[in-house]
């Protein structure tokens, strides 16, 4: 693969957006409290590759733990289409795309595509958790 752009949305379509991602530099999937409840598969890009076409007032946000991450989320459907943030050990700011929330994505694009699985129930972010079946 390589770099290309996606048009992605809630699902009530209020809020939209287009990024542009590399699938084959991989994705992530985690096992801390929040991903396994959101059963989160995302891609992480810098902010540059972001670009929000409309909704901006229909965005609400969550944030816990360090405060490090915003959970954007659209208030009127629920669904949660990406987070942002600033972490220095994953090379500063950044954008984490859910991959759900992109549009007219193929299966088969989307089946060879590389999985990280992170260990962020323990904060042992660089190593996958022994058990990741149920991720």
């Amino acid at each position: 693969m390589s770099l290309k752009t996606y048009k992605g949305s809630c699902h009530c379509g209020a809020v939209k957006f287009e990024v542009d991602i590399d699938l084959s530099q991989g994705t992530g999937r985690c096992n801390c409290s929040f991903c396994r409840k959101v059963r989160n598969w995302s891609a992480i890009i810098k902010p540059s590759a972001f670009r929000l076409l409309s909704g901006e007032e229909s965005l609400s946000s969550y944030k816990f733990g360090t405060f490090s991450n915003s959970h954007q989320f659209c208030k009127n459907c629920g669904v949660r289409t990406v987070s942002h943030g600033y972490v220095e050990e994953i090379g500063g700011a950044y954008v984490s795309v859910a991959i759900s929330s992109l549009d007219g994505v193929e299966p088969s694009e989307l089946i060879d595509v590389p999985v990280w699985y992170s260990d962020g129930l323990n904060n042992n972010w660089r190593n996958p958790p022994a058990e990741i079946r149920h991720l």
